[in-house]
């Protein structure tokens, strides 16, 4: 999970960006502490994904084969 402060400080220089330029430096910063945090909202997703399961009207499991799949080879690991 990302860290309350690296959330703060995307929040920051969002803020930043929209009123002035950023350097160079800052904007750097910006696209690395935004590719954390979409590497851990991907991760959270497809956590989520690993113990879902769909039903129809019927009670019948109609687990996509895809999230089978995915649900099968994290019970290997």
């Amino acid at each position: 999970m990302i860290s309350k402060e690296k959330l703060e400080r995307i929040n920051e220089l969002a803020k930043k960006s929209k009123e002035e330029e950023l350097t160079e430096q800052e904007k750097a910063e910006q696209k690395e502490l935004r590719q954390e945090y979409l590497k851990n909202v991907r991760k959270s997703f497809k956590n989520q994904f690993k113990s879902m399961t769909v039903m129809d009207k019927e009670g019948n499991d109609v687990t996509p084969d895809k999230v089978r799949d995915l649900q099968d080879r994290n019970k290997k690991h």
